[in-house]
């Protein structure tokens, strides 16, 4: 919400966002009624977590329990209902969904918001090919229930009916950036170099990762989504967060994020069950959040546990405030909260 607007409870505010709350409604109510006719539960993830999740550009509101003798225990607000969703599979749920309060902090903008809805869910001893033709369902029926032509947002348009595109990481790169990833998925320098060559300026220090993400999200994910949804797979294994190395070959991993509209919607995983791998991601990940942030959130020991008692799974994590708001049009995600935070214009 810009910082000129009328306050979101101003009557003349509320009018004017109350047709894209009731079509959040609508749209929730079908993915509902949808998630249940495929045989899934629906969960109610608790949002206090000994620890909000292990990604290192992953920032977590931080609270702490207070016993009746005084003693307080650290506890934070989780980024996703990942961890306690595959504490649930583990414990022998198959089918399972969360419409999910999340929360991130250092996130605002007209896409973000510290507090929002992501739509998580999971299938026990299922591919990633399933969950991602979920992803494209869902997409279908926000469309179909917002009574829209086409995913919108600032004058890109999508059409989630139609035959969605599927780009491994190495076509993205090629097509968009003009960039041959593959010989350099090791090589930093190179990459850098390649990166300057398409016009994308990088810190003399930047880690491999860095210089991926810079690329990515500047010459790639604005063309993705154009026309018709974009899966983006098969990543680079040093991306690969919680998804399992790809069996056919380990240098990439079975990951993709869905767009449309250049928007990232959605990130799928085919789900590692491997703790000993699990725990040595999440440490360096812990390290290098140290480095760059001069923080650490703790692991979270249940968790990795229960990843390796799981079964072979598959899941998505879907920005649903984001979806509702290329649905309906919405000029920014303020528009589809029912009481957005409103921080522009605090001190």
């Amino acid at each position: 919400m810009s910082p000129d607007a009328p306050i979101w409870w101003s009557p003349e505010a509320h009018a004017r966002r109350r047709g894209l709350l009731a079509a959040r409604g609508v749209i929730k109510a079908s993915m509902r009624g949808w998630f249940e006719s495929q045989g899934f539960t629906e969960t109610e993830c608790g949002q206090l977590q000994y620890s909000p999740g292990n990604e290192a550009h992953l920032h977590a509101f931080e609270t702490s329990f207070v016993a009746e003798n005084g003693r307080r225990t650290p506890l934070f607000l989780h980024t996703s209902p990942e961890f306690a969703m595959k504490k649930l599979l583990a414990a022998g749920e198959t089918r399972i969904f969360d419409f999910a309060r999340a929360f991130r902090n250092r996130e605002t903008g007209v896409r973000h918001a510290p507090e929002f809805t992501m739509l998580e869910w999971y299938r026990a001893g299922e591919g990633i090919e399933a969950v991602m033709a979920d992803a494209a369902q869902l997409a279908r029926l926000a469309l179909l229930a917002a009574g829209a032509k086409a995913l919108t947002w600032r004058g890109a348009a999508c059409d989630p009916l139609a035959n969605p595109n599927y780009l491994t990481l190495i076509e993205a790169f090629d097509q968009y950036a003009g960039i041959e990833l593959e010989p350099l998925l090791t090589d930093a320098a190179g990459l850098a170099a390649a990166a300057r060559r398409a016009g994308i300026e990088t810190p003399q220090d930047a880690s491999w990762t860095d210089v991926f993400s810079a690329i990515l999200v500047t010459l790639i994910e604005p063309k993705l989504g154009q026309g018709r949804l974009t899966f983006l797979h098969r990543y680079p294994v040093s991306e690969a967060a919680l998804s399992r190395p790809a069996p056919d070959d380990v240098r990439f991993a079975e990951r993709f994020e869905l767009y449309a509209c250049g928007v990232e919607l959605a990130n799928g995983y085919r789900e590692l069950t491997d703790a000993h791998l699990l725990r040595m991601r999440q440490m360096r990940e812990m390290d290098l959040k140290q480095q760059v942030y001069g923080e650490r959130y703790p692991l979270d020991e249940d968790f990795i546990a229960a990843v390796g008692a799981m079964p072979e799974a598959s899941g998505v994590a879907l920005g649903f405030d984001r979806l509702v708001m290329l649905a309906t049009g919405a000029q920014e995600i303020s528009d589809v909260l029912w009481t957005p935070l409103g921080l522009e214009g605090r001190p």
